[in-house]
């Protein structure tokens, strides 16, 4: 089959023969002789036609035959002159004729070899290119079920926000300083909702916002646990001189007993203010309490969400155990990367000594498990994944070695 480029340089070719005054015999012998010896394409007539754009239905088969002819005689090639017989030169010319058409068949069968290889690899790449496109519909899958996990989880956003709002009405009892503090938490949760609403379509970036959300709970954290720690400083620092004044007074009570009953009073103001004073402390701790009780739920979901990562429980379950049956190559552990590392448990034994308990080591960005006890390592990994696989295939491998 000749490509376009070719057939249409032939044309310029045969253009070129045709503006010099070629006779319409010599362009299609012309045509011949390049589809024949170049291409290796029998000439038909309306091969020829098309490429000379000249001669009639009854012309060009004349012009064919005569290429024919051209050949035929070609073949009966006269061996030299001398003192040859010429019965021996016309089996010496059909001799050499044979040789030219073995040679023709040999480059056809080449040919088609090649042919078929090219062919088998247009097959292998087809199925390739179906593999990739399995590959993509599972991937939009698991890219939906991120998504819904996000959607879960900004529900959750929600319902954290309904319940700092009650617990905002209910800190209208104390301080005003607790009370502009829980503002500034409403206003920090208003701006992370429009963060999270203004970022959710992209979920390469939901890991980000959700480390800041959890530094800036962590921040609304230790600012309250600060505001309890000054309310109790202040309160020490309130009451210290109160009980000085009052072991002072216990003192003076023997020698100025008019004064006794003036002390017992004063006594008993101190003691209603250190009752207030601890009872406000107590507040303060029960609301730091119930904030780190959201934080650390929030923090577990968080990290639930991180390294989760977009993937299926279930599929990262049967990744992973494929791969500890040793049923998934190098490339393949390659391309799944650190993507399952989050659902990725450790041995609890060695399997080379059973009694070493095997240890996760990360050196520059891969990982390695090895085993205190004998020194059986895994080798470097580019995930923990890969890891758990070399450390459990090895061992299995080199015992089916020793079998």
């Amino acid at each position: 089959m000749i490509r376009d480029e070719d057939r249409q340089a032939l044309r310029e070719e045969l253009d070129a023969l045709r503006n010099d005054g070629a006779r319409r015999q010599d362009l299609s012998l012309h045509a011949c002789k390049r589809l024949f010896f170049d291409f290796g394409i029998r000439p038909s007539m309306a091969t020829v036609r098309d490429l000379t754009q000249t001669g009639s239905a009854s012309d060009i088969p004349k012009d064919i035959e005569l290429f024919w002819q051209r050949i035929r005689a070609a073949s009966k090639v006269r061996v030299g002159s001398g003192a040859i017989p010429s019965a021996l030169e016309e089996r010496a010319g059909e001799l050499l004729g044979a040789l030219y058409e073995e040679a023709r068949a040999l480059a056809r069968q080449t040919l088609e070899a090649e042919r078929q290889e090219i062919e088998s690899g247009r097959r292998d790449a087809e199925q390739a290119l179906r593999d990739a496109e399995a590959r993509h519909l599972a991937a939009d899958e698991m890219l939906q079920r991120s998504e819904a996990r996000v959607e879960a989880a900004w529900a959750r956003v929600r319902e954290l926000e309904n319940q700092v709002a009650t617990a905002s009405a209910h800190g209208a009892l104390h301080q005003d300083s607790l009370q502009a503090t829980v503002r500034r938490l409403e206003a920090e949760n208003e701006s992370l909702q429009k963060r999270i609403e203004t970022e959710q379509t992209t979920n390469a970036g939901l890991r980000d916002r959700i480390d800041g959300l959890h530094e800036e709970m962590r921040k609304s954290t230790e600012h309250y646990a600060q505001q309890i720690k000054d309310a109790l400083a202040e309160a020490e620092r309130r009451v210290k001189p109160m009980l000085v004044e009052l072991d002072s007074l216990r003192t003076m009570s023997s020698t100025w007993q008019s004064a006794q009953r003036d002390a017992s009073k004063k006594e008993f103001e101190f003691i209603q203010q250190l009752a207030t004073a601890k009872a406000r402390a107590d507040r303060l701790d029960a609301v730091l309490r119930e904030r780190s009780d959201e934080v650390d739920v929030l923090t577990r979901q968080v990290t639930t969400l991180r390294t989760q990562q977009g993937i299926d429980g279930s599929v990262a379950g049967v990744l992973c155990a494929l791969a500890q049956a040793g049923r998934l190559g190098d490339e393949e552990l390659a391309q799944l990367g650190t993507r399952v590392d989050a659902h990725v448990s450790l041995p609890a034994h060695c399997p080379n000594c059973e009694d070493g308990e095997p240890e996760l080591a990360q050196v520059d960005g891969r990982f390695e498990l090895s085993c205190p006890e004998c020194d059986y390592t895994s080798g470097l990994g580019v995930s923990r994944l890969e890891a758990v696989a070399r450390f459990a295939v090895g061992k299995k491998n080199a015992r089916n070695a020793v079998r």
